[in-house]
């Protein structure tokens, strides 16, 4: 080590000959500071997973709820469109006897749509 210049593996050679993401470390503080920010990222990163995790799973729950409202309204749908058919039946069967409608006071027919296809979702 004549002539002034430093040793070999010094911080000086180190910090010179370091190139990319070979960098060495050039101090024991800067090793703990690496060691920290890599736990410190760490950290963040099992959170960040965690974070998304738990807003798949609610937005699972969230879509098991609206699948089952979906099938109940179905069979609601269902149920009244029955209710609508039969009620309707039952008017057609009623109007053929009632009198009120035989009246001869009853000059002009009323045209009714009919109210199965009205009531529907189109």
């Amino acid at each position: 080590m004549s002539q002034g210049l430093p040793a070999t593996g010094s911080v000086l050679q180190r910090s010179v000959s370091a190139r990319g993401n070979q960098q060495q470390p050039q101090s024991p503080e800067d090793d703990d500071r690496k060691v920290r920010r890599r736990e410190k990222n760490r950290v963040a990163a099992q959170r960040s997973r965690k974070k998304q995790t738990q807003k798949a799973d609610k937005l699972h729950e969230e879509y098991e709820c609206l699948e089952q409202e979906n099938t109940s309204l179905r069979r609601e749908i269902g149920k009244l469109t029955e209710e609508l058919k039969h009620l309707s039946d039952v008017l057609k069967d009623h109007e053929k006897i009632c009198p009120l409608l035989h009246c001869s006071m009853n000059f002009v027919p009323m045209a009714r749509p009919d109210p199965i296809t009205s009531c529907l979702p189109r």
